[in-house]
């Protein structure tokens, strides 16, 4: 990180969290100067920036004051909300910290819910495409690892200056700003917790039709082979929407897909208590037989499945949500130029019952 894009970042947390209040005069140039231990050229050079994105405004002879992003009377101020599910796995806490963050800027949530399915989104959509009072949408795409027929109707909203953010994941083939997981990075983390462990053969279960199954894939991939394991894609498992829906009963194919692996990465937690059940009822036990670890920290993972508490990476949720809100509320207000609305959250694994450390094992057959 340069030293000016440090002030930026750093002033941008302020605001975001509210430390800084719309109206309230940012600290001055020399306050910035000591803080930071860097030249005035170089806190100008960070202030002009935020200038131009929007987020403050510089009154001649008074200072420099936080930008009054909230809701205007008059011009629109409805924000459409869409997550593929309502359940309560992780999207009641993303939900809720968007609807605190919008309510807290004047705007109003219009939340819809696309059950996975590219029919409910294009109605959704379609529906937007007839409002007048929508500024901006937060939308999870619909099994974004596939080409979708709904391309024609994003392109539309944005032609109309409808500003989207997509979370969770995104479109390949749109140039949107998203707000999500580093799904591969955090993937590459969670098989690094089984290679710790001692696991060699490490099999994996991915979701082939959302766009996060396939970044978890390069995680997974990096990771071993950056560790010099045997790679075999018998133990890659592809599994899709439906077969989630089926249950544990979908996994059964897995299981023989996974002879000689002692560790499986799931795409998910809810994966996870599947494969758990699955194996449980095959007479394969975790950790013992077989080592798991899935992603999210849900209460899937918390609680555990048949006794066994799940290793897992945390999904951020409701800091998702907000962190969603805030920048669909910036791009609704930005300045001269178009600021990087996208972030990833990089998150740390939390190691449960679910893992066994078979180091001494392999030592033993070294």
């Amino acid at each position: 990180m340069s030293k000016y894009q440090s002030v930026i970042s750093w002033l941008t947390e302020q605001i975001d969290t509210g430390k800084f209040s719309p109206g309230e005069k940012i600290p001055s140039e020399n306050e910035l100067c000591g803080r930071f231990g860097l030249s005035r050229q170089t806190i100008r050079h960070a202030i002009s920036k935020l200038v131009d994105d929007g987020l403050v405004e510089s009154r001649q002879g008074s200072g420099t004051f936080v930008s009054d992003q909230r809701a205007r009377e008059g011009e629109r101020n409805v924000i459409a909300v869409v997550t593929t599910y309502v359940d309560d796995y992780i999207f009641p806490s993303t939900i809720r910290g968007i609807e605190s963050t919008l309510s807290d800027k004047g705007y109003s949530m219009l939340l819809s819910f696309s059950n996975n399915t590219v029919g409910k989104e294009r109605q959704f959509l379609m529906d937007i495409l007839g409002r007048n009072d929508v500024a901006g949408i937060i939308i999870e795409p619909v099994k974004s690892a596939l080409p979708s027929p709904n391309m024609d109707l994003y392109r539309k909203l944005t032609d109309k200056g409808i500003k989207i953010l997509l979370i969770n994941t995104f479109y390949p083939e749109l140039d949107l700003p998203h707000v999500s997981l580093n799904d591969a990075h955090c993937a590459y983390r969670a098989v690094n917790a089984l290679i710790d462990a001692g696991h060699i053969n490490i099999g994996c279960v991915l979701k082939l039709d959302d766009g996060q199954g396939r970044e978890r894939y390069r995680g997974y991939l990096k990771a071993i082979t950056e560790a010099g394991l045997p790679f075999s894609y018998e133990h890659v498992n592809w599994i899709d929407t439906i077969d989630i829906r089926d249950g544990k009963d979908a996994l059964v194919k897995v299981r023989d897909r996974l002879k000689g692996c002692t560790a499986v990465f799931c795409y998910n937690d809810q994966v996870a208590g599947m494969m758990i059940e699955m194996l449980a009822d095959s007479g394969i036990k975790v950790p013992e037989d077989m080592s798991v670890i899935g992603m999210d920290d849900s209460d899937i993972a918390r609680n555990g499945v048949r006794g066994v508490t799940i290793s897992s990476i945390p999904h951020p949720k409701e800091k998702l949500g907000k962190k969603a809100a805030t920048n669909i509320i910036r791009m609704i207000h930005e300045g001269k130029l178009f600021f990087n609305a996208s972030f990833e959250f990089e998150e740390d694994v939390i190691l449960r019952d679910s893992i066994a450390d078979i180091t001494s094992r392999v030592s033993d057959k070294g």
